[in-house]
């Protein structure tokens, strides 16, 4: 027979009571499993990763009862993929294409449980450039962090609106004045690539907008949340094996990161300390730098240079917003398919969106996750309608 010390004992009772009276009991082995994976985490320095190392760092994970070292750092998507396909890591926050080629493209048994985070990214241009709309990018060179990322769908539907054509080719290649270079550049090497004036601008996650502001007086051209409101970037996915034979250890594991996102939005200037090299050193940049990344959106000083033109969305640089809305699911997937990338997107022409929404991400943890923090409306910014699961996604991309 197992024996439970206090403290798991306490754990076990506690989430077999929320799961019970959240509906969550139907879910097989609400209890802790005897042999329950170890939690290895892995993450890039971007604040995309902010909940799942402020989920270690407050010790939410420890808390609910999870085994698990201090995250890992890794500098690329590319390492980030390889690390969770090897099974270095079975946590981690992928920017959400990501998952949807290797789920359909690659067969990877993969699984969305939740979004990690929404908005939170910028077109950042150098403070001596004059591009100051996308129409202005013709003939220039500008970074996106992955072929499959919500940035380079964004970046193309921008520059195809104004009439732009996006091409893949050496920079050394002359372009056409209505041709916009795109390429793939590490997060981290892309404000130094932007001083060295080996890009024209990049589109990607904070803080690098941020670090780009302060250090070097670089300009945020456009707010990606200001382009698509409350648009889903990084997602948490784990494997579906441990979603399958370990739904309890799942459910717990986003009990913590829901609850660090809850944390995150009202505490985003602790959170700015913690997570930055003054606090607890899980990403490598001083908390001023974060700060200006949680923070640093008012319609006052953005909105005269055109970065910001949506101030009654209400939406903040950077949100930690859980609900994983289908509809936009759905956007991305259509969109997609046109998007230019390096490699075959053949198998998108036969993928449904409506079939890719339901099949890639199992929601049923971060639903009782959110309630068993106060519901939906702690965490969907306005949104709430008859049916605050589904939403129309609201786009303004000239």
């Amino acid at each position: 027979m197992r024996r439970l010390s206090r403290r798991k004992f306490l754990v076990e009772s506690g989430i077999a009571a929320a799961s019970a009276a959240l509906g969550c009991a139907a879910f097989p082995g609400v209890s802790l499993a005897s042999k329950e994976p170890e939690l290895r985490l892995g993450y890039l320095p971007i604040t995309d990763s902010a909940p799942l190392l402020v989920a270690h760092g407050l010790g939410y994970f420890k808390e609910e009862g999870i085994r698990m070292k201090r995250p890992l750092r890794v500098r690329s998507w590319s390492a980030l993929m390889e690390s969770f396909l090897t099974g270095k890591f079975n946590l981690t926050h992928m920017l959400l294409p990501m998952p949807v080629w290797m789920r359909f493209k690659n067969r990877v048994p993969i699984k969305v449980l939740a979004w990690n985070h929404t908005n939170g990214s910028t077109l950042t241009v150098g403070g001596h450039s004059a591009l100051r709309e996308f129409a202005d990018l013709g003939g220039h060179h500008i970074a996106v962090p992955h072929w499959y990322s919500v940035h380079n769908v964004m970046l193309q539907m921008a520059i195809r609106h104004h009439g732009l054509i996006p091409v893949i080719q050496p920079q050394s290649k002359p372009l056409a004045p209505n041709e916009v270079n795109i390429f793939v550049l590490p997060p981290p090497e892309m404000p130094a690539a932007l001083v060295g004036r080996k890009v024209d601008g990049f589109i990607v996650a904070e803080p690098m907008g941020a670090i780009s502001e302060i250090k070097t007086g670089a300009r945020i051209m456009r707010f990606t949340g200001d382009m698509w409101k409350n648009h889903p970037c990084c997602v948490v996915v784990m494997p579906e094996k441990i979603t399958q034979f370990h739904p309890a250890f799942s459910q717990r594991v986003i009990n913590a990161v829901v609850r660090a996102q809850l944390w995150i939005t009202e505490n985003r200037e602790k959170a700015a300390h913690l997570l930055s090299r003054d606090g607890m050193g899980y990403l490598p940049m001083d908390q001023e730098v974060l700060k200006q990344a949680f923070l640093a959106y008012d319609p006052l000083v953005y909105g005269p240079s055109g970065a910001l033109r949506h101030p009654e969305w209400q939406m903040d640089r950077i949100g930690f917003q859980p609900w994983p809305y289908p509809s936009a699911t759905r956007l991305l997937v259509r969109e997609l398919a046109n998007t230019r990338v390096e490699g075959d997107l053949a198998f998108l022409k036969g993928l449904s969106p409506e079939f890719a929404a339901r099949d890639l991400v199992d929601d049923r943890f971060v639903r009782c996750a959110m309630e068993a923090l106060g519901g939906t409306g702690k965490f969907m910014y306005g949104e709430l309608g008859d049916n605050p699961f589904e939403r129309q996604e609201v786009l303004s991309i000239g």
